[in-house]
């Protein structure tokens, strides 16, 4: 019984040592990568992959949590192919947002972070981008709304200073102001974390 005690009691020290950040320290994070984002109650639709680039910045409150504010321009919305009189057309519905994920992180292993917080979100552009036979035409697209809000939860992976983060963000608003479609985002980046 002491063994496992012992055990269980350098397994436990060890945890506390695994967050790549001393706590009370500051660190900026610029970061870039990809959304696979879709619109849920949109049949027929497909995701549109965009970008997401910013940075965020962390205070580690303790050897295993830290909390993260961000900035991120997220290319978001969906895509679809239609037939309208025997014609076919690709559509591209391209929302895009600035996101502030303002996330809790909490360390489990040597750099592995799980991350659930809150994430509202302001819109930038709001536009359809319709293709037929190889020709484009992108117009305004009415009746979305301003402001955003998701749910993102996921796991990061430190590793000498290079972070890499796969977060799904969980719409919780109604995109459009006469739909029920919310946003529903896969996000992948990586970025450098350094110390200020």
């Amino acid at each position: 019984m002491k063994k496992l005690f012992l055990v269980a009691a350098f397994v436990l020290s060890s945890v506390a040592s695994f967050a790549q950040q001393a706590a009370g320290t500051f660190t900026l994070q610029p970061k870039v990568g990809l959304n696979v984002a879709s619109m849920t109650e949109l049949d027929g639709s497909d995701p549109r992959i965009g970008l997401a680039v910013g940075a965020e910045g962390q205070y580690q409150f303790s050897d295993l949590v830290g909390v993260s504010f961000g900035l991120l321009y997220s290319q978001q919305g969906a895509t679809g192919e239609f037939n309208f009189m025997g014609i076919d057309a690709d559509q591209t519905m391209k929302l895009d947002y600035i996101n502030v994920p303002i996330l809790a992180n909490v360390y489990l292993y040597k750099g592995l972070a799980v991350k659930l917080g809150i994430q509202p979100a302001f819109k930038v552009n709001s536009s359809v981008k319709t293709t037929v036979n190889g020709h484009s035409e992108s117009v305004d697209l009415d009746g979305v709304k301003g402001f955003d809000f998701s749910i993102p939860v996921g796991l990061s992976y430190e590793f000498s200073n290079v972070v890499f983060d796969a977060r799904y963000n969980f719409g919780c608003t109604k995109t459009f102001e006469k739909a029920d479609s919310r946003h529903s985002v896969f996000q992948f980046t990586v970025g450098y974390k350094f110390a200020l």
